[in-house]
């Protein structure tokens, strides 16, 4: 590899890095609109999936095909070199038997590591089924594998739930009622109602037949491509085909991979194929509001005109806001500016317009987490300019918002010349409280009718 292959690799490494650090931050805030949608539905009895998405459609107004991407997915089987989880540990374990001293000690700190990942994926499992979720410390004590959570997610009308929760119900107050109970006649028959407690939740699941559960060839290879180009963004229909196993190899070639990757939620930039976070499609205002928290800017100009922008580097950056344009359905698209320092391109989703601004903040205030304060007085600052600017406020409300933006934007910048700007920290807690939306309240509600 030469100098210059050896500088593009690099800065690919980089960018990835980048991108990658930023979505681990957004992940926090997609958790919690999760956590959001379980609390909704948390209605204090188990209900179907169809009642679920009416509920959410209903809450979020959407459509049933959105709803159903924020309910959540159940997690990809977990495998290791194509092996599935228990039984890479049982050959882990039979070769650690042929082992001695440090090297038997690594294969047992090998193996722990391999459980607890395991451990973490089987309550990620537990967690995306929303109706069992509640029910985990009893399900627990169930005999079951990864391959009855999925038997579990397949349950979608009310009597299937309502059975399996039946017999968790049961052997959950059995366990309680035994609990530091002496051995007895009574103790007897409480593991019993135990025992068949859970044969009856065994049985719920054998009622999912096999055939629900078995993938078919077409779906086992579109997550095959969706993998690779997971683990190595950027890469074309040529380079997945190469990177198949020999069975899937003979069986398709790159023509048929670029038809297929249609079906899948890829983007194509030049032949070149990127996987977009599932949170763009599960939450898009969520998405975009966390978004603007890390990488993105909520600011005013000297002549008081709003400005919303989402900042991203690099060829996966411009697929990115490609996508982002699209799901959001509005703004303008800068694509490969030059950066100050010479280095990546910028590419950058902007909002001007008094409408456009208008209608994403709104959408988005509710997810703000470190600029819902710029997000509000830019929000105050359009309704201002559409209504009132005959009045006797306006030009001295437009001043302190001014500088409030610039306090917001600049609060945690140590050294700051605030005097510069002409501001006195003293004031800002005057400007925050004479705010003015209670009086355009009252103004476009006179006599109660709503402007």
């Amino acid at each position: 590899m030469n100098a210059e292959e050896l500088k593009e690799t690099s800065e690919q490494f980089e960018e990835l890095s980048q991108l990658a650090e930023q979505e681990e931050e957004l992940v926090q805030d997609m958790e919690n609109d999760g956590l959001e949608v379980k609390e909704i539905l948390n209605k204090g009895y188990v209900m179907s999936e169809d009642e679920e998405l009416t509920i959410i459609c209903k809450e979020f107004q959407i459509n049933k095909s959105e709803a159903r991407k924020m309910l959540g997915s159940f997690p990809k089987e977990y495998t290791i070199q194509e092996q599935s989880i228990p039984e890479l540990v049982k050959k882990m374990r039979n070769t650690r038997r042929s082992l001695k001293g440090e090297q038997r000690d690594s294969m047992t700190k090998t193996i722990d590591v391999v459980i607890d990942s395991y451990s973490e994926y089987i309550s990620k499992c537990i967690n995306s089924i929303g109706w069992i979720s509640p029910y985990e410390n009893p399900l627990r004590k169930m005999r079951f594998s990864e391959r009855d959570l999925f038997r579990l997610n397949k349950m979608k009308t009310i009597d299937e739930r309502r059975e399996v929760i039946d017999a968790l119900c049961k052997y959950w107050e059995a366990e309680l009622e035994q609990k530091g109970m002496a051995y007895s006649v009574e103790y007897s028959q409480l593991a019993k109602q135990m025992s068949l407690a859970k044969r009856e939740f065994r049985d719920c699941l054998k009622k999912i037949k096999n055939q629900a559960l078995n993938k078919s060839k077409k779906e086992r290879q579109l997550e095959l491509i969706e993998d690779i180009i997971l683990k190595n963004q950027g890469i074309n229909a040529r380079g997945i085909h190469e990177k198949m196993p020999i069975d899937m190899f003979n069986l398709t070639n790159p023509n048929i991979i670029s038809k297929s990757i249609k079906k899948l939620n890829v983007s194509n930039h030049n032949g070149s194929y990127y996987v977009m976070p599932n949170m763009i499609k599960k939450n898009i205002w969520a998405y975009t509001a966390a978004f603007i928290d890390s990488d993105g800017y909520i600011t005013l100009d000297r002549n008081m005109n709003p400005r919303v922008g989402l900042v991203a580097t690099g060829e996966r950056g411009k697929v990115f806001m490609k996508e982002m344009h699209k799901s959001i359905g509005f703004g303008r698209m800068h694509l490969d500016q030059k950066s100050p320092q010479d280095t990546r391109l910028i590419n950058r989703l902007n909002f001007y317009s008094q409408a456009d601004v208008s209608e994403l903040l709104t959408k988005c205030l509710p997810h703000f987490r470190l600029k819902k304060g710029n997000a509000k007085l830019l929000l105050e600052l359009i309704r201002m300019k559409k209504s009132h600017k005959k009045a006797d406020w306006y030009k001295e409300r437009c001043d302190e918002i001014f500088k409030l933006m610039k306090w917001e934007n600049h609060k945690d910048h140590v050294g700051f010349d605030w005097l510069k700007e002409g501001i006195y920290l003293d004031n800002i807690q005057k400007y925050k409280d004479n705010c003015k939306m209670s009086v355009m309240d009252s103004l476009e509600n006179i006599g109660g009718i709503l402007a």
